[in-house]
Parts: C-alpha cells; sequence; structure tokens
C-alpha cells in the first residue's frame, strides 16, 4: 500500500542535513537505493539528539536512554545489505523497568508474557493479571494496524487516512483516550501507571492522548527494552560506519549556512566552512525554525504548533551502588495526576516529582571508571513557552533536590561522594536549537498527527524533504529511524517491502 509521491527530476546526489538518527537512516537507504549521499554535520561525530559527553572517565549519554524496537534497526542496516549483530552489540533490558510507588511497593516489568502475568499477580491479584493478558493482546492488536499503515507511511493529504485501518483502528478504541482504554483492562492505579506514563513522551498527559499513541506502551512493555555496548551513542556510530562503507561521504564539523536553488529546485548547500555542495535533492533533519530559515520562508502554522513538555536531566557519578538496582527505574510520586497538571497546564515544576532513574553500567560497566556506576536521572519538567521557571537561578538547587529525591527513595548508598557531573535544564536545550527547550519536539495532539503533523515535504520545493523528531511519524528512537526512511521513499519512491512488522504472535504468545 503506497501513498507517497517521489519528487521529480533526477536525484542522483543527495546531500542530508544532520547525521542524527534520522539523517543517518535516509543516508543508509538511499545509498542502498544508489543514489550519491553526503551527509552534512555541524558536530565532529554523528547522534544528533542522541548525544555524548565523557567526563572524567564517565562515557555519558546525553540523550535518549530508552532503545526499544531492534527490528526497525534491522531494516536499516538491511538497506545497505548488512545485518545489525554485524555492526552493533544489542542486549536485551530484563527487566525492562522497576517500578517503585510511593506507598512502598514496586513491580519488575517484563516484555516476556509468562513473567509479566506471574508478577502482576503477585503484585495485585489474579483478576489483574487476567486483565494484563486482555490489555496485551489490545496493545498487539494496536500496533499491527498502526504499524504498517499510520506509523510506517507516509501521506500525502488527510484524505490519505481514509483506509480499512482507520476502520479497524476506531472500531478497537484507537480513537478514545489512552487512559480509559488502559482502563478497561486493569484497575489497580498503580498498575495504569506502567502502561500510560508513556504518554510523557508523546507530550499529552493520558487522559488527554489518543489511545492511538498507547503503541508507544507496545514498544516498551511487549517488544522490549534494549541497549548497546558502548552505550546509546553505538547506534549512530555503528550507522555512520555502516554509511560510510556503503559511499556515503561526511562532513563533519560543518554546518549548513544556506541553500542555493534555481526555481523550485535546491542546487546546492552551503556550509561554514566554505563549501558549496551540489546536489540533485535535499533532506534537512535540523530543527523547524532552522529548516525553515535554511528553506527562506516561515509557514504561518509553526507559530502556532504546540511544544511537547521538556526535562531536566542530572547525570551522576557515585561510588558502585546494590547489584539489585537495574537499568531502568521509575520513581512514581503519590501526586501522579497533578504532574500533569504541574508541568502541561502551569508550566512549573512537579509538586510530587516522578523520576526516570538510568543505569546504563548495570549493562556496561565499561561507561564508568573502575569501582563506580553512572546514573541518568530524568524530571520532566515545563517546557519555556509555558514555563514560569528561572532556571538560571533555580536550575542547580533543582538537580540537588532531584539527586536527594533519588537517594531517600531508591539508593541510599548514594552519599557524600556522588559527583554531579552535568546538569541539562530547558535553557540548555533551547541553547541546542531545540524549539521551546524540550528535546521531546512537537506534542503528538490529534492536531499535530499523521497527516496533520508538519509534512516531510514543502510546498513549492520540489526536491527538499524534512525527517526527524518535528515531522512525521515522530518522537522517539524508532520513530527517527522510520523518519529517514519514509524522507528516503520521498526521493526514490517505495523500494522493495520497505519496513514490515514481524510476526509477533510468538511474543504475544
Amino acid at each position: 500500500m503506497s501513498r507517497t509521491h517521489a519528487i521529480r527530476g533526477r536525484t542522483d546526489h543527495v546531500v542530508v542535513v544532520g547525521a542524527g538518527l534520522a539523517g543517518l537512516s535516509a543516508a543508509l537507504h538511499l545509498a542502498g537505493r544508489g543514489r550519491a549521499v553526503t551527509v552534512v554535520e555541524r558536530h565532529p561525530w554523528p547522534g544528533g539528539r542522541a548525544g555524548r559527553l565523557d567526563v572524567d572517565g564517565y562515557r555519558i549519554d546525553t540523550g535518549p536512554t530508552v532503545l526499544t524496537m531492534p527490528d526497525v534497526i534491522d531494516a536499516v542496516f538491511a538497506a545497505v545489505g548488512e545485518t545489525r549483530s554485524g555492526r552493533l552489540d544489542l542486549q536485551p533490558v530484563e527487566p525492562a523497568y522497576h517500578a517503585s510507588f510511593a506507598d512502598g511497593s514496586h513491580i519488575d516489568v517484563h516484555s516476556d508474557q509468562q513473567q509479566m502475568t506471574a508478577a502482576v499477580e503477585e503484585f495485585a491479584g489474579h483478576e489483574q493479571a487476567a486483565g494484563y493478558r486482555r490489555l496485551r493482546d489490545w496493545l498487539t492488536r494496536l500496533y499491527r494496524i498502526e504499524f504498517d499503515g499510520f506509523i510506517a507511511a507516509n501521506f500525502d493529504s488527510p484524505l490519505s487516512l481514509l483506509t480499512p485501518q482507520l476502520a479497524r483502528l476506531a472500531a478497537i478504541g484507537g480513537f478514545r483516550k489512552w487512559d480509559t482504554m488502559v482502563k478497561r483492562y486493569i484497575t489497580d492505579p498503580r498498575l495504569r501507571r506502567v502502561f500510560t506514563f508513556q504518554s510523557l513522551y508523546a507530550g499529552v498527559a493520558p487522559q488527554d492522548a489518543l489511545a492511538a499513541y498507547a503503541v508507544i506502551a507496545y514498544m516498551d512493555t511487549i517488544a522490549g527494552v534494549y541497549f548497546p555496548r558502548g552505550g546509546m551513542r553505538a547506534l549512530p556510530d555503528a550507522l555512520a560506519a555502516a554509511a560510510s562503507d556503503a559511499g556515503v561521504q561526511f562532513c563533519y564539523g560543518s554546518t549548513a549556512t544556506g541553500l542555493e536553488r534555481a526555481g523550485q529546485r535546491i542546487t546546492g548547500v552551503n556550509t561554514d566552512q566554505g563549501q558549496r555542495i551540489d546536489c540533485d535533492a535535499v533532506v534537512l533533519t535540523t530543527e523547524l525554525p532552522q529548516t525553515y530559515a535554511l528553506l527562506g520562508r516561515t509557514p504561518r502554522r509553526l507559530r502556532a504548533l504546540r511544544p511537547s513538555p521538556s526535562a531536566v536531566v542530572v547525570h551522576v557519578g557515585c561510588r558502585r551502588v546494590s547489584p539489585a538496582t537495574g537499568h531502568h527505574t521509575i520513581l512514581f510520586g503519590a501526586a501522579w495526576q497533578q504532574t500533569f497538571t504541574d508541568i502541561v497546564r502551569d508550566g512549573r515544576l512537579m509538586s510530587d516529582p516522578s523520576l526516570l532513574v538510568t543505569r546504563p553500567t548495570a549493562s556496561d560497566p565499561g561507561l564508568a571508571p573502575a569501582g563506580r556506576d553512572l546514573l541518568y536521572l530524568l524530571a520532566p519538567a515545563p517546557n519555556l513557552a509555558t514555563g514560569k521557571v528561572d532556571w538560571a537561578r533555580d536550575g542547580a538547587t533543582y538537580a540537588d533536590s532531584i539527586v536527594e529525591a533519588v537517594r531517600e527513595r531508591l539508593l541510599p548508598d548514594v552519599r557524600d561522594d556522588a559527583e554531579v557531573l552535568e546538569v541539562v535544564t530547558p535553557e540548555d536545550w533551547k541553547r541546542q536549537g531545540m524549539v521551546a527547550g524540550t528535546p521531546f519536539a512537537l506534542a503528538h495532539t490529534f492536531g499535530q498527527t499523521g497527516p496533520f503533523r508538519p509534512a516531510n515535504t514543502v510546498r513549492g520545493i520540489e526536491n527538499a524533504v524534512l525527517a526527524g523528531s518535528s515531522t512525521v511519524p515522530g518522537v522517539g528512537v524508532p520513530t527517527a529511524l522510520i523518519s529517514g526512511r519514509l524522507a528516503a521513499d520521498r526521493i526514490t519512491g517505495i523500494v522493495g517491502s520497505s519496513i514490515r512488522h514481524l510476526d509477533l504472535k510468538a511474543r504475544s504468545a
């Protein structure tokens, strides 16, 4: 099923601006389809939002820490005849999460159905375990309907939505509210959080988010969570190495400063290194304001787009903690519902913080000096469009309070030897060029979903295509990789079977 109109004219040489995950994916798919590709990247390394920082022997991932859907990664390597196993050592994280609640209860979240059923039964009883199995079936059906028909598809207009998949999605409740649908299967409020907290990634409270976005919970809790040896940076490094071997040329340390045009076509990309790179087409993965500045146009709608909430991230080095502490822990505060009111509506700090604690050294001790651990502490926060926080004044104090909350609620042995290696606030995300100071790009409201999200084509310019978090399909590692493939499809047309979901019956059994 194709809804992609390929651009007209020659597409022999394509310049990709940005070596983030979307740009790398686009480059690999284009190279695999016989195009000459040049990637222009402002940093000395690939990764984009999947950034990196080395401090005193700690190898820090500054961007996403949760990796799901390895079959999407497989498809990107396969575009040039490579395999993931030949480039990347990707290990499952088990359990996917440890969820801890304010009442002192806790549960390990497993992707395996039998393990998770047993965990839910012990945690909340037989009825909730039966509800979990029904929820799992619903999430799997949701994913199967959405992946090929919506997530991994280009749309040329809202009319492209009018397909049999749309009717099936509506029939299983995809246009109801996320929290409402989960509540049909699970009534324990603690368990519901495990299957709805992912709405923070989508930038919308679970009681307001479309149930269609519960597919993110499928990715986390059923498809499984993974981690690459060497840290998250190992993924863009592996993709870039495969691209180089496939003939892609990389210009690191070069910022695109302008696009040359002849009529309605881009003919070249200029950089701050004095380069002019000729091209037959261009893929832009920059943030939307930079993208439209390069294109020399500002769509009226850009000013009205709604950004997602932001986050404060505190990177901490400490003495090796208890081995019982897993890779990912979610610390839910008592006032979970209030969290969304605080950060989304009122633009203020959480009154009762819920935190994501990632300990990458649980999976790869080599990311920290011997005998030390590396912690990544993430606190959802208001973005700069709605926020009322003076980060220059309050950022350091808030970071200290996050560390203290983790000490009290999870890691009492993180004491005076803990060192804060880096604090990232919404102001820091803004300095990196991110709209409204949020790394989560545009919120996934109905009006910013599918064909209503900023398109990956540009009206009036025939051979410019967009990719990345602010265009289709949206925010996240798998979606960024898919975005790059969708951009390639716009340039070449769909080639072969493209990305198809795996038969997941065995995974769901």
